[in-house]
């Protein structure tokens, strides 16, 4: 990796970035950053308190007509900019990220990091297209048009799986429309938002555009979304917590976008290629050692290909490399908490009381004993309604269970209360056709399961909540929409005011 810079140093003054300047939180309580895969420090930083919550929103109040005046060209060429300031930095991000999170370095290399500097160059280009309808004289005398207006400052809370891309998904469609923001990261990875924000001034982008408050949910994250001077708020995260996130908005009568939680089915019919199925599920339930709401959770499988795709996933799973996240041959790095994982492995625990664990459902000892791994993990036998196919597991687990029909699979596909994702495997076109267009939820991949592309919307149904990030969609959520609306007549006595007063 090069010459790694040293976290310590780089946060001394702190880990909140209000007004364009690192500082220390005022909370009085710390938190430390704690590498997964070893249990050690990384930083011990002070939490923010709600005074600096407003402090950042401060900042961002004062920093939005100026931004907001900007022209679509000079915000889109601050974005671009900051796209080649990553690109610059690139390694050290990916150390970042795998350092905090535990991930292969090879995923932080390959996909988060090249995925954000994408991000920020699609949005560079979307910022100079905010347009709204053609004007047009649809009621014969007077010309209409459609603005797209900045709304204000934006408060977003973002999650620990993926930090940088998440805080990018916040950031840049809410910068490019002309907004500024305070972004809470999560306590437990906070260091790559904070390394963003940086960047961004580097950049040249005006200080108080972009603020990161790293602080407790219930203190620094309440606030934000209650703050009578944030007008919009994002949240990714559980399901539980995006219920909270709308309870306090509300109250303010807030615009939200949420992005909570997913049980992504993984549906592979009979006419599948077994091959290409399994090794998709493998990589789809693992990618991030399965934190990932959009990961392949639950296989099902129509009864003909249900052995041998059980037997392909359990085979292919025992073969990946799991072990320190900075060696090249690493496939599978720790969660990002021991308290995670111990979650995951309670889940596993218990599911051997109903079903069969196939591979995996274990913690690993040894040299990796230290950190937060588990094993990946295959699970046959489970009821539709048991926990491990029903409940968010968050870790390296797939569940596997068997279908008959097609319309028995597509109906077990939908029996959850989440949204977000799915596949559906086949080689006839109108079977893959039926499933994109009957199964609910956000994206529906076939024959693959999880790319992503800057270009298209990724946000969910039901319980996975609503709105998009990423693509031209995402500025339905940071934009006003103002009708604007011009009399061509120059006649003082209109026809219509005879409605009102006088006769005709």
């Amino acid at each position: 990796m090069g010459n790694r810079f040293q976290v310590k140093d780089r946060f001394a003054d702190g880990a909140q970035y209000i007004d364009g300047q690192l500082r220390s939180g005022t909370s009085g309580r710390s938190h430390t950053v704690v590498d997964p895969a070893t249990g050690d420090e990384v930083l011990t930083y002070e939490l923010a308190s709600t005074a600096d919550v407003d402090e950042a929103v401060a900042a961002a109040r004062r920093a939005f007509p100026g931004w907001a005046a900007a022209t679509p060209g000079e915000r889109s060429d601050a974005l671009h900019r900051l796209a080649a300031v990553l690109a610059e930095q690139a390694e050290d991000f990916a150390y970042a990220e795998s350092l905090q999170c535990g991930k292969p370095i090879k995923l932080s290399t390959e996909f988060d990091v090249p995925g954000t500097i994408d991000n920020t160059a699609f949005f560079a280009g979307a910022a100079r297209h905010l347009q709204g309808q053609a004007a047009a004289e649809y009621s014969g005398d007077h010309t209409s048009y459609v603005r797209r207006e900045a709304i204000g400052v934006v408060g977003s809370i973002a999650p620990w799986n993926y930090p940088l891309q998440m805080a990018a998904w916040k950031i840049l469609p809410a910068i490019a429309a002309g907004n500024t923001i305070v972004l809470k990261p999560a306590e437990l990875t906070p260091l790559t938002s904070l390394m963003f924000a940086q960047a961004a001034k580097e950049a040249g982008l005006p200080d108080g555009v972009i603020n990161i408050v790293a602080g407790a949910g219930r203190e620094a994250g309440e606030h934000l979304v209650g703050h009578p001077d944030v007008v919009m708020t994002s949240f990714t995260g559980s399901t539980g917590v995006g219920k909270r996130v709308a309870e306090i908005a509300t109250a303010t009568v807030k615009r939200l976008h949420l992005e909570l939680g997913g049980k992504a089915p993984f549906l592979v019919f009979d006419d599948a290629d077994l091959e290409a199925a399994a090794h998709g599920a493998v990589a789809a339930s693992l990618i991030n050692t399965g934190q990932d709401c959009t990961a392949a959770t639950r296989a099902y499988v129509q009864r003909p290909l249900h052995d041998a795709f059980t037997a392909r996933v359990a085979e292919l799973m025992e073969t990946v490399r799991v072990g320190d996240p900075f060696a090249s041959g690493t496939d599978l790095g720790p969660l990002v908490s021991h308290a995670q994982r111990d979650r995951v492995a309670g889940f596993v625990e218990r599911a051997r009381g109903y079903a069969t664990v196939v591979t995996g459902g274990e913690i690993p000892g040894g040299e990796l004993a230290a950190g937060a791994y588990y094993r990946p993990t295959l699970i046959a036998g489970a009821a539709q309604d048991s926990e491990v196919v029903q409940s968010e597991i968050f870790g390296p687990v797939l569940v596997v269970l068997p279908f008959d029909t097609d319309d028995e699979g597509i109906a077990l596909a939908n029996d959850t209360p989440y949204g977000l994702a799915a596949s559906a495997w086949s080689r006839d076109v109108y079977r893959a056709n039926r499933a994109t267009r009957e199964i609910k939820a956000g994206c529906v991949w076939v024959n693959d399961h999880i790319p992503i592309i800057s270009e298209m919307p990724h946000g969910g149904y039901k319980a996975s909540g609503f709105g998009k990030d990423m693509s031209a969609y995402s500025f339905e959520e940071y934009t006003q929409v103002k009708h604007v609306m011009y009399d061509n007549t120059a006649v003082a006595e209109k026809d219509w005011h005879r409605t009102i007063f006088g006769d005709r």
